[in-house]
């Protein structure tokens, strides 16, 4: 069972005022389940999480919760929520009691348009307690010089799961390594946070990557996580900006080269599967 743990639906007309900037021409159009379907049945995913796509509003989790529920492949939702808000409870029961509520399994805010020190703030740190008393992952949409302040978050609150997206934004176009790995490793060693190996082919040249581009920051996250702690995640529709759904999912495969079978297994569902508890909330388990 494959799942991808982060992928984006939008309309052109919802919101997402960020595609107006310059260069996101490929990807700056409606996106929907039916399409999404598609790219699904064509690499031989079962099912995903949906994650917020930068609204930044709590209307965006209404339409994303509803769509979730009237799209069977969609096993999760990562909604927004602001963590420095004083009604962080009150917005997560709000959430729950949407149609599709029961599809909600973490929220995230744009901290990577935040200040570097953002998740050391005493407000932040008391909204995301309030979504580990939930039961909720927060994941991390962060730049890599914030990884620091994530591990900080990680340690001061262990009783939080944290999922890293797109392993911090690596300057993988620029080559730079050594800093990254330091503070991935810094960030893998709390045992509550997972990783997402996702957005590499975005953060590397977008006409000539590689997956040698790509492998470096691959085997420096297995390293740090171990299969267990990381999970596929394909980025789609940002992805278009430099791949296919098809080529991020054999990059990857190409990238972690032969793999024992369990944690290939890990990697590609299971630890998303145990990371957000994703379950069918008709059955109780996922197919």
């Amino acid at each position: 069972m494959i799942v991808d743990a982060h992928h984006h639906l939008w309309t052109i007309d919802g919101g997402y005022t960020w595609l107006d900037e310059p260069g996101l021409e490929p990807i700056r159009r409606t996106f929907t389940p039916a399409m999404l379907r598609a790219e699904l049945a064509a690499t031989g995913v079962r099912h995903t999480v949906l994650v917020e796509g930068g609204r930044c509003d709590r209307a965006e989790a209404a339409d994303l919760l509803r769509l979730a529920a009237e799209t069977p492949e969609i096993a999760g939702v990562v909604a927004w929520l602001d963590p420095a808000a004083a009604d962080v409870a009150g917005t997560v029961a709000a959430y729950r009691a949407l149609p599709g509520g029961d599809r909600l399994v973490g929220v995230r805010a744009q901290v990577q348009s935040e200040a570097t020190d953002y998740l050391d703030r005493a407000d932040v740190r008391r909204g995301l307690a309030d979504l580990g008393a939930a039961g909720l992952v927060f994941d991390l949409v962060v730049r890599a010089d914030q990884l620091g302040s994530a591990a900080r978050a990680a340690r001061a609150l262990p009783q939080v799961r944290f999922v890293l997206d797109h392993l911090g934004k690596p300057r993988i176009r620029a080559g730079e390594l050594d800093g990254w790995s330091a503070a991935i490793a810094d960030l893998a060693a709390a045992p509550n946070t997972y990783a997402k190996l996702s957005g590499l082919v975005t953060e590397a040249d977008h006409d000539r990557w590689t997956v040698a581009d790509l492998r470096p920051y691959v085997r420096e996250a297995v390293a740090a996580f171990g299969p267990a702690r990381l999970m596929f995640g394909s980025d789609w529709p940002v992805c278009l900006l430099a791949a296919t759904y098809g080529e991020v999912h054999a990059a990857l495969v190409e990238a972690l080269g032969p793999l024992p079978e369990p944690d290939r297994r890990a990697i590609f569902g299971e630890t998303a599967v145990a990371a957000y508890g994703l379950r069918d909330p008709r059955t109780g388990i996922l197919p």
